[in-house]
């Protein structure tokens, strides 16, 4: 065939597909697509989806194409014209085949066990604002009566200054630290982080006030700014006088306020002076985390309530320690929580945007497994106030049980600049470097946490535990939670942890005892009806621990209890039921999504799972477990421990799972509970009989006897080594 001949042929068939009009529509049909992708794409924009939606939409249109091109070849040239079985068949082809990359587009876009659930990591921007420390105000009066006035007004200015967003403001805690300090103004900064410092005195006689402050440079030791204000004494003078300074020291530090802010500095939150003093009592007891201060700190927030029932703060105030309460505390969960979220959302109906309520709201729907909505909020209460250390904090927590621990530890290190001197803040920290097996810093911290204050209990009891299960020496952690008992005997968490060392101290009649004297005390309460279950376990009375994890109880052990009776009984799919309906995602068609937050459960799950004959589902569980303790410390209570033997033993792997165990054992690996794993957990069971599990077995059997025996000779009135602790 010669050039020319192919030449007209090509000619003929461009000409073909122009008549039947396939180059027309074709041409059409992209530029629709272009319109349709552009709209896609503003929507996803507006509405912030995802990028998956997009990418479907695209693949759709693409499918779509050679449709249209089928349709205009057998209809462009002529209009409507009857189908014929020809037409039919490519295009049912054509669909089967758009379906077919549709669905395994979908299926590979899915999230798998590893990013199921889990948004983008958004790390917390570099802090380049203009920075100040607000320093306790001088109470120039001299009276001791007029000393907690003083703090209420100096509090009042810093919370107005912290509404600024341009601006960084260290908390309250920190700045209280330097009262009646001696320090120079530089050394304090450098402390504190900042680069100003804002200093003053009140002086109240009678019905009047008279209000000094200074705005000064920490690195020139330079007066930026001065005024006095000498005023009638009356809540609405009060609050103006710090609208007044915040809008005076933003401007001297050029840091402008938004329309926002101006509203909020201008708004009085209550107009009674008792209900706020009231509230700040509420608050100074609530910092301490003991039983008896959140106790007190509730009678004042009830009080400030009711002596002024549209003070939005005192709300918020009253949902703090509620929550609190039931962590701290001893209080039942269910009622608190919800008391909690009901008195919360009274403080959003009388003031949509205070960041408070926000982050109070994003901490009940984080207990409440509400984990996207909870995100949601705590980010609202961030952007409503970037100076609130407790939103920071807060959040970062419940990144770190998400097991995002690069933003958890952004986030509380944020929460730590904020409040650098704060002990729970430190605290939190500390938890987050647990999470991140920096255990050495997370002891510096904790002991950090008690150089600030040496009262607060969950900081012995902290780096107690980190000692125990990280540090591996519980004989030297008994002391440390015991201290935080002393400190807060109605704090029923201590006494379980105290007691699950114990346990893991193989000391049988002291876990017993306090175990006892807990469940007298405090019989309802979660960890304590878990430390009795555990206690019915170790010595093999499984009907005992399953009747006591009935009702009201922590729904991890009594699934895990109702999971061994599961399989004593062989009622597997009785106990998969309760499974299912406590642990969804677990379930779903599809992969599962296992996370940090749900791992140890996927395990216990497996052996259920393998027995009823689901083994797909347990192989598919046991790849997620395993991709998700990966990146876990091996060490410390959120640690993985021997999981990875459990995994491997489940999957029918002997020598791996033993290798793993040895390596569990020589790196110090002590339980929690290790005496039950070892004897009792049903995904150890294939092994339990080698001879390498029985080393392991006896090498920390001999390791617990010399710790038990130094625990022993310990004096009773030795003090504490919290330096021997890291």
């Amino acid at each position: 065939m010669t050039g020319t001949q192919g030449h007209r042929e090509n000619e003929g068939l461009w000409a073909k597909l122009r008549g039947r009009k396939v180059v027309q529509w074709g041409i059409a049909y992209a530029a629709g697509s272009w319109a349709v992708l552009q709209g896609i794409g503003f929507l996803a924009d507006t509405f912030d989806w995802t990028r998956h939606i997009q990418q479907l939409a695209t693949i759709a249109l693409l499918a779509g194409l050679p449709i249209v091109l089928v349709l205009a070849w057998y209809h462009g040239d002529r209009g409507q014209q009857r189908v014929t079985g020809a037409e039919l068949a490519v295009l049912a082809l054509l669909l089967l085949l758009g379906s077919g990359v549709l669905w395994f587009y979908g299926q590979r876009s899915q999230p798998t066990q590893d990013t199921a659930a889990r948004p983008p990591a958004m790390p917390v921007a570099p802090d380049d604002r203009r920075s100040i420390a607000v320093l306790p105000f001088e109470n120039r009066s001299r009276l001791e009566d007029d000393a907690f006035f003083v703090a209420g007004i100096h509090d009042d200015i810093l919370t107005q200054l912290s509404k600024v967003s341009a601006l960084k403001v260290i908390s309250r805690t920190s700045v209280e630290q330097f009262q009646e300090t001696r320090l120079p103004t530089k050394a304090i900064a450098e402390q504190l982080g900042v680069t100003n410092i804002l200093e003053g005195g009140v002086q109240r006689a009678g019905e009047r006030v008279r209000i000094n402050v200074q705005l000064i440079d920490a690195a020139t030791d330079t007066h930026l700014w001065a005024e006095s204000y000498d005023r009638e004494l009356t809540a609405a003078n009060i609050f103006a006088i710090q609208s007044e300074v915040a809008a005076a020291i933003a401007e001297a530090l050029k840091a402008a306020l938004t329309p926002a802010e101006l509203t909020r500095a201008s708004t009085i939150p209550t107009r009674n002076l008792q209900a706020w003093e009231a509230y700040q009592l509420g608050r100074q007891r609530m910092a301490s985390r003991t039983s008896a201060g959140l106790a007190d700190s509730e009678e004042f927030m009830r009080e400030a309530i009711d002596l002024d029932q549209n003070f939005a703060l005192a709300y918020v105030g009253l949902a703090d320690v509620l929550m609190l309460r039931q962590m701290y505390g001893g209080a039942p969960r269910e009622t608190g929580v919800a008391s909690a979220e009901q008195t919360v959302s009274r403080a959003l109906e009388l003031d949509p945007g205070l960041a408070e309520a926000w982050a109070t709201s994003a901490l009940i729907q984080a207990d409440k497994r509400q984990v996207e909505r909870a995100e949601q909020m705590f980010r609202r209460a961030i952007a409503l106030n970037p100076n609130y250390a407790t939103a920071y904090q807060w959040f970062s927590d419940l990144l770190g049980q998400l097991g995002r621990r690069a933003e958890a530890l952004q986030y509380a290190q944020r929460a730590l600049e904020l409040d650098p001197l704060s002990a729970i803040i430190n605290v939190n920290l500390a938890e987050q470097l647990v999470y991140a097996g920096r255990f050495r810093d997370a002891a510096a911290r904790y002991r950090k946490a008690i150089e600030i204050d040496a009262s607060m209990p969950v900081a012995y009891a902290s780096i107690g535990i980190l000692t125990a299960y990280a540090l591996k020496r519980p004989a030297d952690a008994v002391p440390l939670v015991e201290k935080a008992i002393e400190l807060d005997p109605g704090n029923p968490s201590h006494v379980c942890s105290l007691v699950q060392i114990y346990r893991d101290l193989d000391d049988v009649e002291l876990a017993d005892r306090a175990t006892e004297r807990a469940m007298t005390r405090w019989p309802d309460y979660p960890c304590v009806r878990s430390a009795a279950a555990a206690g019915h376990l170790y010595r093999g009375d499984l009907a005992a621990a399953l009747m006591g994890t009935q009702g009201e109880f922590d729904p991890g052990m009594a699934l895990y209890v109702s999971s061994l009776a599961g399989l004593e009984e062989g009622e597997y799919e009785s106990a998969l039921a309760r499974y299912r309906r406590a642990h969804p995602e677990l379930f779903r068609k599809g992969p599962p999504a296992v996370d940090a937050s749900n791992w140890r459960v996927a395990i216990e799950v497996v052996p259920l799972l393998q027995a009823a004959g689901h083994g797909d589902r347990a192989r598919m569980l046991l790849d997620g477990s395993a991709a998700t303790i990966r990146d876990l410390p091996r060490l410390g209570l959120k640690g993985y421990g021997v999981s990875d033997a459990q995994v491997s033993a489940l999957r029918g792997r002997k020598g791996e799972a033993l290798a793993q165990l040895r390596t569990a054992e020589q790196a110090g690996w002590r339980g929690p509970y290790w005496r039950w794993w070892l004897s009792r957990d049903p995904a150890l069971a294939s092994i339990r009989n080698e001879p390498e599990f029985k080393a392991v077995f006896a090498a920390i059997e001999r390791d617990m006897a010399r710790q038990r025996a130094e625990f022993a000779a310990r004096p009773r009135d030795a003090p504490l080594e919290l330096s021997a602790s890291d």
